[in-house]
């Protein structure tokens, strides 16, 4: 009868436990100040040293006549693939893109505004392989994809479904956009990305759009949010681009964003790494508003750095949060909404290396007023898997950044006058009016972690915080349940993707 009495105490309390105070709400409005790191002069410094790479280094636009002619149609130097550019020229063409815009999600509610005082948080982008407890390392299927997805789903801090949250590669290259991009719409409602891995791929990305959204609604409104690296050092090549016009030219928005690992691609210093950010973001950016002027623009800026030892990029170091915090500065000045950070690490499991390196990655990308912050749940071993422990781990603080964005209540509340008054001098506050008023929602509690004692937390188990993700990711996705959706758009895009796929043949190229 103890025994029994016992396990149901440890059950409640797991349950409270895993209860989590965290507000869902489709975007971050902070409420505390900018962290500006970089000074004024520094700031002019980095700006007339961008000036000065585009004008006299200039940047390379491989394997893309048009863009070419259309640069220097609008003032640029262009000879060959390279382009140079007038002091000046790439600001002005720059402002047209407006300093915020809104990125419509399938369910209204969930639209987010990206830009001015907002935080909009992403999943991680790109890797080949994923992570879990139970199997290891592995290449990512398409069933890994729909699973992380629906994890983002469910994560209340999670504003966006992010894009390529992991390659599936049992699905052949030339093909797989339509899946992923299908299983965003189909397993969830928040806003996504678009493929960017060749024009034709965007162009599907955007057909699909229409088909859920209406041509119309495509044509006037922000549906997707796709990211568009720069080459670097300073080149943009031809699968870039040709997505750059695609999407841009469909009024939809580009995240212009130099891939940096400072001392390979840039400069080892702060400064000439962010010159040259500038000077790429810049140029870039002036090619949205040149295929479509007023076209959704964000200033990019992946700045990590390498061990000088191995060559092998490192992540939440002390010199990309100050490279993020003055990329934030310069994004400002330039009016445009901005794009960092994240949860990067460079461990290859989730474990203190991971956690250390992502908090102070995510600290400094909400500190320094990240618009829209990539990778911001499930990046491990420096972008090259997705791990489910930690995507969790990640979404758990996300929730944590969030409530930390919203500062400090003024109100009657707030101060807690009241409580002052009914407990006095030598008692305690548990049980006050004030505190059995606000206990709910006084702190916010983690999913993930454990506060209790020793004792407790060895009879539940003595698991770490990794097992108790593991735990969690699998609870969540036995939970799931799939946001409705229309039966005709659903077939419509399905129709769509077989008569496409049957288009031309399977490629891994």
């Amino acid at each position: 009868m103890a025994e029994r009495s016992a396990r149901r105490g440890r059950d409640a309390r797991r349950t409270a436990r895993e209860k989590s105070t965290a507000a869902s709400t489709p975007y971050i409005k902070r409420n505390i100040p900018l962290l500006e790191l970089a000074s004024a002069e520094a700031i002019e410094i980095i700006e007339a040293n961008a000036d000065t790479l585009l004008e006299e280094i200039g940047i390379e636009f491989r394997d893309d006549d048009e863009a070419l002619a259309m640069l220097k149609d609008a003032g640029a130097d262009v000879q060959g693939t390279r382009v140079r550019f007038p002091k000046g020229l790439c600001r002005e063409l720059l402002k047209t893109a407006p300093a915020q815009y809104t990125q419509h999600a399938r369910n209204p509610a969930r639209n987010v505004e990206i830009g001015g005082n907002h935080t909009v948080f992403a999943p991680v982008y790109g890797p080949p392989f994923v992570r879990d407890l139970d199997n290891g390392r592995r290449y990512g299927t398409i069933e890994d994809f729909r699973n992380l997805v629906k994890l983002a789903y469910m994560a209340p801090a999670m504003h966006h479904s992010g894009g390529t949250v992991c390659e599936p590669v049992d699905l052949p290259v030339n093909k797989r956009h339509f899946d992923m991009l299908y299983s965003h719409i189909k397993y969830s409602d928040k806003p996504f990305m678009g493929s960017v891995t060749h024009p034709e791929r965007a162009a599907d990305s955007v057909a699909m759009c229409e088909i859920v959204f209406g041509k119309d609604f495509v044509d006037q409104n922000a549906v997707m949010t796709s990211l568009i690296n720069a080459n670097s050092p300073m080149v943009f090549d031809g699968t870039m681009l040709g997505a750059l016009k695609t999407y841009a030219r469909a009024n939809q928005a580009c995240i212009v964003s130099p891939f940096i690992l400072a001392g390979a691609m840039s400069p080892v210093t702060a400064l000439g790494t962010l010159a040259q950010v500038l000077a790429e973001v810049l140029a870039g950016g002036a090619l949205t508003q040149l295929c479509r002027p007023g076209a959704p623009l964000i200033f990019g800026a992946f700045v990590s750095a390498i061990s000088m030892q191995s060559g092998a990029p490192t992540f939440g170091t002390p010199e990309p949060t100050l490279m993020i915090s003055a990329a934030a500065q310069l994004a400002r000045r330039l009016n445009l909404p901005f794009r960092s950070g994240g949860s990067l690490c460079g461990s290859k499991i989730p474990d203190a290396q991971a956690a250390y390196e992502s908090a102070n990655t995510l600290n400094a990308t909400v500190l320094s007023g990240v618009n829209f912050a990539l990778h911001a749940a499930g990046w491990l071993e420096g972008g090259l898997s997705s791990s489910y422990e930690k995507f969790v781990m990640d979404c758990d603080q996300m929730a944590m950044m969030q409530r930390l964005t919203e500062g400090y209540d003024l109100s009657e509340n707030g101060q807690a006058l009241d409580a002052h008054r009914e407990v006095g001098p030598g008692s305690h506050y548990l049980g006050c009016a004030h505190t059995q008023a606000n206990f709910e929602t006084a702190f916010i509690r983690s999913e993930l972690t454990d506060n209790n004692s020793f004792e407790q937390w060895e009879s539940e188990g003595a698991q770490d915080m990794v097992q108790r993700a593991n735990t969690h990711w699998k609870k969540q996705l036995a939970e799931y349940q799939a946001p409705a959706i229309d039966p005709g758009i659903d077939e419509a895009l399905q129709a769509f993707m077989t008569e496409r796929k049957e288009s031309f043949p399977d490629s891994n190229v």
